[in-house]
């Protein structure tokens, strides 16, 4: 019987992708769709916020059951589980923000302190919060509930810097793109934890993708380029495929 490296073990545990360019090009490209995506089904199909948010759940917990029962590591399971997050997180911000009227500053506020916290639960429950270490339920459990809460606050965060701070769109994700440089330079250049870099790059990009979306489909009136959220949906989305079958992803290992 062949026996197994335990690398090769370790490897097959996995349950996320390795950390590459190839994933930062597509997580933006990712949370730029969850931004279109949302708009498209509670604004151009005029459903509304509340109900959109409903339909993105149970899309998210479809994807997210079939993500944490798959035995290894399965690219377009993740990334569909991940555009579901981007989705569902748009217009549930979008409704805190908006239709329960607590406002961009007060929504990111309270966004902040849950990301945080959740943070905080699974670093004291399992010991670390390295996404080497997803690869049981219970710690994609934790791994799905950070990144739902990031991604919720990625909208939040961003249509705060474009309207409440006054940014812009372009403003916003030259703000938001110059921060995710400096992320990657300390990666490179300091000793300062990977594991808080990746973190603090990952919830970045979110609202990066944000106020890129809001800037392709938005009225030319506030800024944006006034792109039919649909197309601009399948494209992303088509980008994204692209990448995936272009760029072989492999599973995350400790260290990476």
């Amino acid at each position: 019987m062949k026996v197994i490296p335990n690398t090769e073990q370790q490897d097959a545990l996995s349950k996320v992708p390795a950390v590459t360019l190839s994933f930062w090009i597509v997580k933006i490209l990712a949370t730029t769709l969850g931004e279109t995506g949302g708009d498209a089904l509670s604004m151009s199909m005029n459903l509304g916020y509340l109900i959109s948010t409903v339909i993105f759940a149970g899309i998210f917990l479809v994807a997210v059951i079939a993500q944490i029962m798959a035995k290894k590591f399965h690219p377009l399971v993740y990334w569909t589980t991940i555009i579901a997050t981007t989705t569902v997180g748009t217009t549930l911000a979008d409704f805190v923000d908006r239709s329960l009227g607590i406002g961009y500053t007060g929504g990111t506020a309270i966004l902040v302190i849950l990301l945080l916290a959740s943070l905080f639960i699974w670093y004291r429950t399992l010991g670390s919060i390295d996404v080497s270490t997803v690869k049981s339920p219970k710690s994609e459990m934790f791994y799905w509930i950070v990144i739902m809460f990031s991604q919720t606050l990625g909208t939040a965060l961003g249509d705060w810097t474009a309207d409440t701070a006054g940014m812009g769109y372009q403003g916003s994700a030259i703000i938001f793109g110059t921060m995710l440089v400096a992320v990657a330079v300390a990666y490179y250049q300091t000793n300062i934890s990977q594991t808080l870099l990746f973190w603090v790059a990952f919830i970045l990009t979110r609202p990066l993708g944000a106020v890129v979306g809001d800037f392709l489909d938005k009225p030319v009136a506030k800024g944006g380029l006034n792109l039919n959220r649909y197309t601009a949906s399948a494209v992303l989305l088509a980008s994204i495929l692209v990448c995936l079958f272009i760029f072989s992803q492999k599973p995350a290992k400790k260290g990476h």
